[in-house]
């Protein structure tokens, strides 16, 4: 039992120090645990409450993180959600360049994802 946490300790210590996989661990990791979790349960609930749609959705979020940052990912999403809201209120956030742009690009996040994941 001890060997194997000390193998564990030494290769996450290894994973952690190479360059290459630095800026990319970073970047992937900018997703707060809450905002994975809230994704995993929306996207489990579409496509069935199973353990297979638990890691293809846990996957299909670790490939998002992977192409949008968390800032664009978050202003997408609230772009969606307030677009959501009707009339004129509504229509700011989903009419506007920079909406249109944010939300294209988790769309295609998410697509790719899906290709990966599903």
């Amino acid at each position: 039992m001890k060997a194997s946490l000390a193998i564990w300790l030494f290769c996450a210590a290894a994973v952690g120090a190479t360059p290459a996989l630095g800026q990319t661990q970073q970047f992937i990791n900018d997703y707060p645990t809450d905002v994975r979790a809230d994704y995993v349960f929306g996207c489990m609930k579409v496509n069935g409450e199973t353990v297979d749609s638990l890691r293809r959705c846990s996957c299909s979020i670790d490939v998002i993180a992977t192409i949008v940052p968390y800032t664009r990912y978050e202003e997408a999403s609230t772009f969606i959600s307030m677009g959501l809201v009707s009339g004129e209120k509504g229509a700011v956030f989903r009419s506007t360049e920079e909406s249109k742009a944010s939300i294209g690009d988790l769309r295609r996040a998410q697509a790719e994802a899906e290709m990966r994941c599903f």
